[in-house]
């Protein structure tokens, strides 16, 4: 079997977006992961929130990789990866008390952070939560140098990626009744940006 992947990033902001998680989801929430990547995160949560049921999914060429933590794991709570690109895969039919997502929308395209949107507002449950966890620009400005260099890097690798503004996010998000809740500071110039459904 190949070597698990590993992403440095999910140990090091495991711990804190974890006590975000664990004072705003009640217990035996079902909780939908977009782009769940290695895995790392999936098991972590999973691992500390036993009565929470963490649905991963990512695009099918992930799932090897991911399955390796998965499987090493051995967590009931944590399925199996379903098979999620946002522009392509039909979304669950199942509805989630939450939907998560760390590091995915300056990855994806414009035209799939409008879908990803939609698709999270069509699966969520009254009053759910969407937990979407990054760096982000705030009226197209950045909000530290780091976050600046990091978006030149990835505008340089592929001009369809790149930091998003929060303000266009919340455009996006009311087009599909999904209001900013919350807004919180997290280590190393990220954020965390609670949405729900209005």
């Amino acid at each position: 079997m190949s070597e698990k992947p590993y992403a440095a990033a999910c140990v090091k902001n495991g711990p804190p977006i974890l006590d975000v998680l664990q004072q705003r989801l009640t217990d035996h929430a079902c909780v939908l992961e977009i782009a769940s990547g290695t895995g790392q995160h999936a098991v972590y949560f999973g691992a500390a929130l036993p009565t929470i049921k963490w649905q991963t999914s990512d695009l099918k060429e992930k799932h090897s990789g991911m399955r390796q933590w998965l499987d090493e794991a051995s967590l009931e709570n944590v399925l199996p990866p379903l098979p999620l690109d946002v522009m392509a895969d039909v979304w669950p039919k199942q509805n989630y008390n939450a939907v998560f997502s760390a590091n995915s929308a300056h990855i994806m395209p414009v035209k799939a952070v409008e879908q990803m949107f939609i698709g999270v507002s069509k699966v969520l449950l009254p009053a759910g939560r969407f937990f979407l966890y990054g760096p982000f620009m705030y009226a197209g400005k950045h909000s530290s140098d780091s976050n600046y260099l990091f978006d030149c890097w990835l505008k340089s690798d592929d001009p369809q990626r790149g930091l998003r503004d929060v303000d266009w996010l919340c455009e996006v998000a009311a087009r599909v009744s999904l209001g900013l809740l919350e807004d919180m500071a997290m280590p190393a110039n990220n954020r965390m940006l609670i949405w729900h459904l209005e």
